[in-house]
């Protein structure tokens, strides 16, 4: 009875149960009465609208626990794949292949523990086209956690690219006001800073295609497991490398291709930009784990300086960026470069501390910057401005507000104590094994956090309490609170527990390790 419990495909109802709540929203908007012009009769709407957050919350939830059933039957010793699902699909070696190892099966638990959070950020703030919305989430769910869970180069591929669009509608539809001019027209500031993100992870995806296309040709399969294995010549490597670099690097995004963020972030709505920072981002780091390390060790190896250099920049660069923001969430999005930093800086050292720091730095920094705009969201939907100039002595009527603001603002710096600290520290000791001076800049840009974090609070939270539209505003209310405490809690605890995250990445990271250094010795690298 175990057995056949543990044999289903538990991997695909994680995936597909979103996209079956999305279907469930459609049924009850076909179903409602609709005008002579086929809109949906007023006292109607307000019921699809009711029941599409409701389906929506539902079906997230049951998500978030199927996972935490699929972890219950992840057997944390092994460094292979598990829960692995295969059928044909498209044919000629490519198939629907489905599986987790201890680098994927945590972000999986990410994805879907983070998605009920958002339907529950967007209860009220969002009015129009609610139900299309909601729909467009659970849509979005399933591409994400279908790119941590695919074993298939195309169906990884499908699922990367598809997340594209939901979050493309998200920004452009739901997004902020305003205009911008581009190309000598003006146009929504939303459909700007969409477009632009669009673009940038589409266009960098598009040298990953044919990188996949060459590797399907000369290894004749697209099974991901077999081409970790794949003895592919060291030229052959180097433009692989850089194909599915530039799809990866755009997706963190790393220095200089990040500039779509902080448009993203801005215009997002307030559960758009925590799914952005939480789970899209991880989708860069994710891949160079998955692909660049495993598939091309030597290439790795020869650009691990270039993605250093990149890496330092990106950590001192944006961190003086985000000093002169003056908008709270662009500042919020500047940091996230520069936290994405240590993340690639801590991949590419090739060491145990160095890969263990940035798979845990992707863990706390969805915890820790999803709050950060989830903490923006709650002020924006009392005052509708983002502007650092227009709050100020906040402490005086959101206590409560200013102390979980204090904790995030604490975690993003990487205060001892909270999850943020232990990332930062395990990447920069894989990085000072390699080189001091890298480590050492990278705790400059420490320091520079501090500066701009802390800018930021006392900016926001402290000072007189002068404007007449402060002076009315609420503390956060029940709803605001069990969102931001068990965000909380889980910093609280990855930051005086590292132990339990870390036992799940070792039989893998050590594997990748072990593979990688394999690979570096028969190739004659040191």
């Amino acid at each position: 009875m175990t057995e056949s419990f543990a044999n289903q495909p538990w991997l695909s109802f994680i995936t597909f149960a979103p996209l079956v709540g999305a279907l469930f929203i459609i049924a009850a908007r076909m179903v409602a009465r609709k005008n002579d012009d086929g809109s949906i009769a007023a006292e109607d709407l307000r019921t699809v609208e009711r029941n599409a957050r409701i389906i929506a919350l539902v079906f997230t939830s049951a998500t978030f626990l199927l996972s935490l059933g699929a972890y219950a039957l992840y057997d944390t010793s092994i460094a292979g794949y598990q829960l692995v699902e295969q059928f044909p699909w498209i044919g000629g070696g490519i198939s629907y292949k489905m599986g987790v190892d201890g680098i994927s099966i945590l972000f999986v638990l990410l994805t879907t523990f983070f998605m009920p959070i958002c339907i529950l950020a967007s209860w009220n703030s969002i009015k129009s086209r609610v139900a299309d919305y909601m729909i467009a989430f659970l849509i979005l769910e399933t591409l994400m956690i279908g790119v941590f869970c695919a074993l298939d180069l195309f169906l990884f591929y499908f699922f990367f690219e598809g997340s594209l669009i939901p979050m493309f509608l998200i920004i452009g539809v739901w997004g902020s006001k305003g205009t911008k001019e581009f190309a000598g027209v003006m146009m929504p500031s939303r459909i700007y800073a969409s477009l632009k993100f669009f673009l940038y992870t589409l266009l960098g995806s598009l040298f990953m295609l044919i990188a996949m296309a060459w590797m399907y040709a000369q290894a004749g399969t697209t099974d991901i497991p077999a081409l970790q294995n794949f003895d592919f010549p060291h030229g052959a490597q180097k433009w692989l490398w850089v194909a599915f670099f530039a799809s990866f690097a755009v997706k963190m995004p790393m220095w200089p291709v990040h500039t779509w963020l902080p448009d993203a972030h801005v215009q997002a709505p307030t559960a758009g930009s925590v799914v952005l920072a939480a789970i899209l981002l991880k989708m860069g780091g994710y891949g160079f784990l998955r692909f660049s390390l495993p598939m091309f060790p030597l290439a790795s190896a020869d650009f691990a300086p270039f993605v250093f250099a990149l890496s330092v920049i990106a950590i001192i660069y944006t961190s003086l960026v985000a000093l002169a923001q003056e908008d709270i969430k662009k500042l919020i999005a500047y940091s996230s470069v520069a936290h994405m930093g240590f993340v690639t800086m801590g991949i590419f050292t090739g060491t145990e501390q160095g890969i263990d720091g940035a798979l845990f730095q992707m863990l706390s920094h969805g915890f820790i910057s999803g709050a950060l705009f989830l903490c923006v969201g709650v002020v924006y939907d009392r005052m509708h401005t983002r502007e650092i100039a227009a709050y100020g002595g906040l402490v005086h009527r959101m206590p409560l507000y200013a102390f979980l603001f204090l904790f995030f603002t604490m975690g993003n710096v990487g205060l001892p104590g909270t999850s943020g600290f232990v990332g930062e520290i395990l990447t920069m000791t894989g990085a000072f094994k390699l080189n001091s001076w890298i480590a050492f800049f990278a705790a400059f840009g420490v320091i520079l956090s501090a500066a701009y974090a802390l800018r930021l609070y006392r900016a926001v939270m402290y000072g007189k309490l002068e404007k007449e539209s402060l002076m009315t505003i609420t503390d956060v209310n029940t709803r605001e609170l069990a969102m931001l405490g068990v965000l909380m809690a889980f910093a609280l605890f990855l930051g005086f527990n590292p132990g339990p995250a870390l036992h799940v990445f070792s039989p893998a990271v050590d594997l990748l390790i072990e593979n990688y250094n394999a690979a570096l010795i028969a190739g004659g690298v040191n």
